[in-house]
């Protein structure tokens, strides 16, 4: 049964090499990253025992950014967003670095037996951007908005077992989160950025959070200024008086940014541009082994992917090693179709897959495709590394006699609100989560980014909600693994790497730590990043 003690202790142990897999821990994810400097002296922009120096305006260039930019608590779907949403606000837990869950607004989060309910206590002092006390209405108020049934938000499927109608105010510092079922991924749930903890009458036009740093300016597509929140709960914290966030969709100019000395700290750092930062004296590179996947979705409901075989033959068109040395620049690691890296039960005896030009083949013809296969590949620069591995699956393609065709639309323009995600081939990039978390947002029915349309799938399905409901760990292991199987043979998935982040930052930065979440810059900590005054 998971508890989270008051003052969690946490480890970091490094991993030796890059092809090592991320070892899981009893918490549900695991401890592992790896730390490695590409540049300078100094890859985690540590502060070689200096005492950390508090001012200035930290800049900082995140990939992404359009149009669609919000400062939504509960909304956010790019790198932007995700930034933002790091710094305006906090969750009841969080992750640390290495992939553990620890309080973070909380005091305590315990479950009772069976994990039906979940009782909550606050830190004494916590306070809102606007003065106003972080309270158990707080809580409440934000998961019944994040669970509106008549606009769901993005966590409403990780909170699927919450009642939002029997949400219990004990005291001005607890709640009592009633469940209508065992819910044991609850502290999974509410470690995620989007279920943070937002006041009552709370308005994304003019954002209030209890986050390290407080709202001063946004302008969608470019920019967000933000200052430091004088009664953030971390003592000594952030160490920034400014952090100025600025939208770079295009990577050459982020990097452009970051060599000119326009910005401090860059994330997502191109692959193939690392030597021309390496040779900068004045810039480092922070390289974390992560979780982070970049997949090749298949909608399993669309011509030609509605037939089982053609995503099988597609699965095995694929150079996995070849497609990290092109795509990634060597930086990742080789991944087999199943996403959720960190979680314990993840498939790591499932049987390698690789590529198998003539089984491919094969599988087309019995599809009725003996003749050859053309698809378009919708791509994107959401993310770095997408773009390449698009290019790379086209050419691996020819030798199976598929065409694909490329069509490369605008970051901002990728996904629809309206339309969902409306591509029977396209990519995507995932943050690390454990598995029944990830299924919660990208594959059940109803999920906000359910890009293969799989979650229809019965067998699966029936592992999946019964091992939702399983409070024995070993016995939900063994129902996820189950779940895990039917996916790895018929699902709508091309898993064929993890990516290691590479982010750029100024010698005069510091502060900044590896995260194997998947989140560029140490999962977007600028709270802990100081620079030389």
């Amino acid at each position: 049964m998971p508890s989270l003690p008051e003052d969690p202790q946490t480890s970091r142990a490094l991993v030796p090499s890059r092809r090592s897999l991320l070892r899981a821990s009893a918490t549900g994810m695991a401890v592992a990253p790896v730390l490695a400097a590409c540049g300078g002296d100094s890859g985690s922009g540590g502060s070689g025992g200096d005492e950390p120096q508090s001012g200035g305006r930290l800049r900082v260039g995140v990939a992404g950014g359009g149009v669609n930019d919000t400062l939504d608590a509960h909304k956010p779907t790019d790198n932007v967003d995700i930034a933002r949403n790091h710094a305006l606000y906090a969750t009841l837990v969080r992750y640390t670095n290495e992939g553990v869950i620890e309080n973070h607004l909380a005091e305590s989060f315990e479950p009772n037996e069976d994990a039906t309910e979940w009782t909550v206590v606050l830190k004494e002092g916590l306070t809102f951007h606007d003065d106003s006390p972080v309270t158990a209405d707080s809580v409440v108020f934000s998961l019944q908005r994040i669970l509106d049934p008549d606009e769901p938000l993005r966590g409403a499927g990780d909170l699927a077992g919450v009642d939002p109608d029997a949400l219990e105010v004990v005291d001005e510092r607890t709640v009592v989160i009633h469940c209508t079922e065992p819910t044991v991924t609850l502290p999974d749930a509410l470690a995620e950025y989007y279920n943070c903890v937002v006041p009552e009458g709370y308005d994304p036009k003019a954002p209030v959070g209890c986050g390290p740093f407080r709202h001063a300016e946004f302008t969608a597509g470019e920019y967000s200024l933000f200052e430091r929140h004088e009664g953030y709960h971390e003592e000594g914290l952030p160490y920034v008086d400014e952090l100025e966030i600025v939208d770079f969709p295009e990577d050459d100019a982020r990097v452009n940014a970051l060599s000119s000395g326009s910005v401090d700290l860059i994330s997502q750092v191109p692959h193939a541009q690392v030597p021309v930062l390496e040779g900068n004296p004045d810039v480092d590179i922070m390289e974390s082994e992560t979780g982070m996947w970049l997949p090749f979705t298949m909608r399993v409901d669309q011509a030609p992917f509605d037939d089982v075989r053609v995503r099988q033959a597609f699965r095995l068109i694929v150079d996995r090693q070849e497609m990290i040395d092109q795509a990634l620049a060597g930086y990742g690691q080789v991944g087999n179709d199943m996403y959720a890296r960190m979680d314990p039960s993840y498939p790591e005896d499932f049987e390698q897959r690789e590529q198998d030009i003539d089984e491919a083949k094969r599988l087309l013809a019995e599809a009725g495709h003996e003749d050859g296969l053309e698809v378009e590949l919708v791509t994107s620069d959401i993310n770095a590394g997408v773009v390449a591995a698009a290019e790379v699956f086209q050419e691996q393609a020819r030798e199976a006699g598929v065409t694909v065709d490329l069509r490369r639309v605008n970051p901002s323009d990728y996904w629809s609100e309206e339309e969902g995600f409306p591509y029977a081939f396209g990519q995507d990039f995932w943050s690390a989560r454990n598995y029944i978390t990830q299924t919660a947002q990208g594959s059940v029915v109803g999920a906000p980014y359910n890009e293969t349309m799989w979650g229809e799938h019965e067998e699966w399905l029936g592992y999946l909600e019964e091992a939702r409901r399983t409070a024995d760990e070993e016995e939900r292991h063994e129902l996820i693994r189950e779940a895990q199987r039917v996916e790895y043979e018929e699902g709508g998935y091309i898993v064929w790497g993890f990516v290691n982040l590479l982010d750029g930052h100024s010698t005069a930065v510091h502060g900044l730590e590896p995260s194997v979440s998947g989140h560029p810059l140490g999962s977007y900590a600028f709270h802990r990043v100081w620079m030389e005054q």
